[in-house]
């Protein structure tokens, strides 16, 4: 065998044990404990493969000088060996040229093959890129297939639940892929599993033992999508075995699941973390920087449809609201004036349309000014509330209540006769008499005096409210606790 390799740990132990390990499949091999000597025998020899040890280094920013070497081959083998919890350290150096990598720990004999594969001169340079180009062209070929699936799943941001499906089913479409799951982070940092897609019965909430506050677990630390997200960065495991928890690999490799991809999903670069997708493939499969690339698209674009589907929840709870605090009353409940005179018109209009009779009723709380100034205003409004409770608990749903100013209120009854508008009046008279209102004693004081009338089927709003205005005063001079109808 006459190849030369060079590899490169700061570690004596690390570059100990790859001599132990590989020193067999090289006639020579050159140990270098710093980037600026592996620089320099790359320059003095011309090494078959260039090794690149990752492990020991904590920070990206350590591999300054890594990326030059990568640079520097210009094509020729390069090994990365990187550890599992820093996985996302590939993508970042496929910048800088393209290389084999393999996930640590890794046991002997695979190393050993991937250093065979590393050193392997194919037979026929020719037709090796050739065989290259086409695998190249189905891997574009099924990336965009994904990433149209996953377009048309996120058309439908109305529904989050109906979407994180559709999104965990197109992911299932790379080749490969035997589970997809999207974990969602809902109010205070509670990481949730919202879809999964499953090829093989696993159930991760059940492998999890939790579907909801998953940051809790105790595989947090070891766990792909959980360390995506506590992370803030890709995570890829190539072997279950690797993550150190042989209960979790054994339940794994009985789901035929032998490597495991998890992207965390924030709304901008930099931004918190949403959640995380995870791929989990029946098979080893060795990423290009194309392949890295697309599912960083992919995830962007998952988080995209989240980060849209909360806003557009968000905007429709706004616009609730908007319309709520434009149309009801704060302190009662009640809708306000300008929603009252809008439903009477509306109604007139309705009951003019379909023969449909509609009376409408006004009522003021007699005695109220001199209980709020005995009690206070939180009192006063409290009874006033309570007062609007009681007369909204005798009416039917298709009736309105309405406060239209101070203490007078507004009653619109559809399909009701004055007749029958009569005998609402004294039911509510009689209730209002009965309630037990706040403050000591205030209920004895607090007494309504209604006007009622049936509306004719020429006559606008502003005619009715005119006349039950005229017997709303009726009543009041009458001596209150009274009805008055009102006449044409």
């Amino acid at each position: 065998m006459n190849s030369t390799g060079v590899f490169f740990n700061p570690s004596s132990e690390r570059r100990a044990a790859f001599q132990a390990s590989c020193a067999e499949l090289f006639s020579q091999l050159v140990l270098c404990e710093n980037v600026d000597a592996t620089g320099a025998a790359l320059v003095k020899r011309e090494a078959d493969l260039l090794i690149l040890d990752l492990t020991g280094f904590d920070h990206l920013n350590q591999l300054a000088g890594v990326g030059a070497l990568i640079r520097s081959r210009a094509g020729a083998p390069i090994l990365v060996l990187c550890a599992y919890e820093h996985s996302a350290w590939l993508p970042e150096l496929m910048a800088y040229g393209t290389f084999d990598y393999r996930i640590c720990p890794v046991l002997d004999d695979e190393l050993q093959e991937a250093v065979k594969q590393g050193l392997k001169v194919p037979a026929d340079p020719a037709a090796a890129m050739q065989q290259e180009l086409l695998d190249k062209e189905k891997e574009l070929r099924d990336l965009l297939g994904v990433q149209r699936s996953l377009q048309r799943a996120l058309s439908g941001i109305d529904n989050v639940a109906a979407m994180s499906s559709q999104i965990c089913l197109a992911l299932c479409n790379f080749p490969g892929v035997r589970h997809t799951s999207l974990l969602h982070m809902k109010a205070r940092g509670d990481l949730q599993l919202v879809a999964q897609e499953a090829r093989n019965h696993l159930d991760l909430g059940r492998l999890l033992q939790r579907r909801e506050r998953l940051l809790q677990s105790p595989l947090r630390d070891i766990f792909p999508p959980l360390m995506a997200v506590s992370r803030g960065e890709m995570v890829l495991l190539d072997a279950p075995e690797k993550a150190g928890d042989p209960e979790l690999a054994m339940q794994l490799h009985d789901r035929n699941v032998r490597m495991v991809l998890s992207l965390p999903l924030r709304a901008e670069p930099g931004g918190p973390e949403m959640g995380a997708i995870c791929l989990m493939f029946d098979r080893h499969i060795t990423f290009s920087r194309e392949q890295f690339a697309c599912f960083a698209s992919l995830a962007q674009f998952v988080s995209f449809g989240l980060g849209m589907s909360e806003l557009k929840h968000q905007n429709d709870a706004l616009s609730g609201q908007l319309s709520q605090m434009s149309t009801v009353d704060t302190v009662t409940g009640a809708a306000n004036r300008r929603a009252g005179e809008d439903t009477l018109d509306n109604e007139i209009r309705r009951a003019r349309r379909y023969g449909l009779p509609l009376a409408v009723l006004t009522f003021d709380v007699g005695s109220f000014r001199s209980a709020n100034d005995l009690y206070g205003s939180p009192v006063g409004d409290h009874a006033l509330r309570k007062i609007a409770e009681t007369v909204m608990g005798r009416l039917r749903t298709s009736d309105t209540l309405a406060r239209m100013r101070g203490e007078e209120f507004l009653i619109v009854a559809t399909h009701t006769t004055s007749t029958d508008a009569v005998r609402l009046a004294e039911k509510l008279r009689t209730a209002i008499t009965e309630a037990d209102l706040p403050g000591a004693g205030f209920g004895a004081t607090v007494s309504i005096s209604l006007g009622v009338t049936q509306v004719n089927a020429d006559e606008g709003g502003a005619t009715v409210l005119d006349r039950l205005d005229t017997a709303l005063h009726r009543a009041k001079r009458a001596g209150r606790n009274c009805i008055e109808l009102a006449t044409l």
